[in-house]
């Protein structure tokens, strides 16, 4: 009997140390993969502005959390960034960790600490204790939810659909041998606000570059290779990279995304400012995401066999007479 109860009374310090790890790493682990999970980067004056709602991508995408775009430079009508969209928790991960490290501790602390009921005795006592579980249960849950929905995709299995790539402009959406991405407006879910800048029409090399992009940035981001990123994206969005594998080296870890495949692609709006042409894709891309740990390779987080998925609106920039870059990505449906 005196050792069920002291078994009792250590159930709930445990699930207290099991949800504070949870809070702790839930934001390591989301934040592996390549662009972190988070929206970032620059689409010139629409950067603040939401990319029309797609097939691929009917959700709004979440709004730009770091740009070295500032709102004041963009259209007035645009909106900026709100306060619950980035933070200071949002553009570091590591705060969010700490955070929710000491968060988790700091319950545990008030529960077991000789808080709240730590002065009741019999019947009370008992009651307090199948409180506290139950705050700690309902705690963990909310922690599972969080991280399967910051994930941003889901598992696939690994015979799923098979490659579609980028349709064609001019196409219907679901034409074409191989389409499945629609003019900007095409779709028929929905229109964009006016923005400035003249239409560009893109044609089969501009869609083929924009899948290539894709797969080269996985492949370089899983090789660490920065020298690589350099040649496919904008000198902002490589600072952002080198942020990230810098972030995740510093907590002993390395992500690998393989064998990227687009599943499914639709053209948001493509347009021309400045003497720069944008396009912003909404892909839905399935892969091999992983994250090791650096020091011996173990397994941290994801399957090495089994596919996931994510669906996110790419910005794509090229100067006149340039090659394509890519300048921004954005998360799409909840935060």
């Amino acid at each position: 009997m005196p050792e069920t109860l002291i078994a009792m009374r250590r159930l709930p310090t445990f699930l207290a140390a099991a949800a504070a790890v949870l809070f702790a790493l839930a934001p390591a682990l989301v934040d592996a993969r390549v662009g972190g999970g988070r929206s970032m980067g620059s689409s010139g004056s629409r950067t603040y502005s939401a990319p029309p709602p797609t097939r691929t991508a009917p959700a709004p995408a979440r709004p730009v959390e770091r740009s070295m775009t500032e709102p004041s430079r963009v259209t007035p009508g645009a909106a900026a960034p709100t306060a619950a969209a980035g933070g200071m928790l949002s553009r570091s991960p590591f705060m969010a960790g700490l955070m929710g490290g000491l968060i988790g501790a700091g319950i545990g602390g008030l529960l077991f600490g000789g808080g709240l009921f730590g002065g009741l005795h019999g019947f009370a006592g008992i009651l307090g204790l199948l409180l506290q579980i139950a705050l700690i249960a309902g705690l963990v849950w909310f922690g599972l939810r969080l991280f399967r929905v910051m994930r941003g995709g889901q598992p696939v299995p690994a015979a799923g659909v098979p490659p579609r790539g980028l349709a064609r402009t001019g196409e219907g959406p679901g034409t074409g041998p191989a389409g499945r991405m629609a003019a900007a407006g095409g779709t028929g879910i929905g229109t964009a606000a006016p923005h400035p800048g003249e239409p560009v029409r893109l044609d089969q090399a501009d869609f083929d570059r924009f899948e290539r992009l894709l797969i080269e940035a996985n492949e370089a981001w899983s090789r660490q290779d920065l020298a690589a990123l350099q040649r496919i994206a904008t000198p902002e969005m490589v600072q952002y990279f080198a942020d990230d594998l810098a972030e995740l080296a510093s907590r002993g870890l390395r992500n690998e995304t393989r064998e990227v495949r687009l599943e499914q692609g639709d053209l948001a709006d493509a347009w021309r400012e400045g003497g720069r042409d944008y396009a912003r894709v909404a892909m839905r891309f399935s892969m091999l995401d992983a994250t090791f740990r650096a020091a011996d390779g173990a397994l941290v987080e994801g399957d090495t066999e089994r596919r996931t998925e994510a669906t996110e609106v790419w910005t794509f920039m090229r100067a006149r007479g340039g090659q394509w870059l890519i300048s921004a990505i954005q998360q799409t449906g909840p935060a």
